[in-house]
């Protein structure tokens, strides 16, 4: 029995062609993911790395969309650093020298974190109230709020929610609240608490 067995195993198929719908005809493109470009009918996006939803994926993914993750930039508006803040911004959270700011990474990442405890702080009943509701094909998230308020100022965010969408603005860039919103729903911040007035 085990001679019969074993004689079926040591047989070469006859017929070993691959069919021609299978057959590679041209070279195969691989790209990595932190060199992907989506192209959309508007305009070609560069992707950055899918580092997760935690907040250091939320962070990232924030910084790669303000700065492409640069720290020492300063865009045509006079937006500082990996997270773009204004002077006024910095000023609330208790920074007063731009410059130095814009040299020190540790207090880029310290500013972001302080910003995000003020902005929950502001949000922290509309958090509550629109978390899991859809507002214009955008499921609404602490995240996407935050990302929001980021972007537009938590004053701004609270009338987008409270008017259900209708009070949408947008960046000298044409960036929304709403597309914000959506862009960055579904990440977890619950490691920044809300802080009343936080500052570094």
């Amino acid at each position: 029995m085990i001679l019969i067995l074993a004689s079926f195993g040591l047989k070469t198929p006859t017929n070993n062609r691959v069919p021609s719908s299978l057959k590679v005809k041209e070279p195969t493109l691989v790209s990595f993911p932190k060199n992907e470009i989506a192209i959309t009918k508007m305009k070609t996006i560069l992707l950055p790395p899918y580092i997760g939803s935690s907040y250091i994926g939320f962070r990232e993914a924030v910084a790669f969309k303000e700065s492409q993750g640069k720290y020492g930039v300063i865009n045509s508006l006079g937006y500082l650093g990996k997270y773009q803040f204004g002077v006024g911004t910095l000023e609330l959270v208790g920074v007063y020298n731009p410059d130095y700011f814009l040299s020190n990474p540790m207090l880029q990442e310290r500013v972001f974190m302080a910003n995000i405890a003020r902005n929950k702080w502001i949000l922290r009943r509309d958090i509550k109230r629109f978390s899991g509701l859809k507002i214009r094909n955008a499921q609404v998230t602490e995240s996407g709020i935050i990302a929001a308020a980021h972007l537009a100022g938590p004053g701004n965010v609270k009338k987008y929610l409270r008017s259900n969408g209708a009070f949408d603005v947008a960046d000298d860039y044409g960036s929304t609240i709403n597309y914000y919103i959506k862009l960055f729903s579904g990440y977890d911040i619950s490691i920044i608490s809300p802080v009343r007035n936080a500052r570094i």
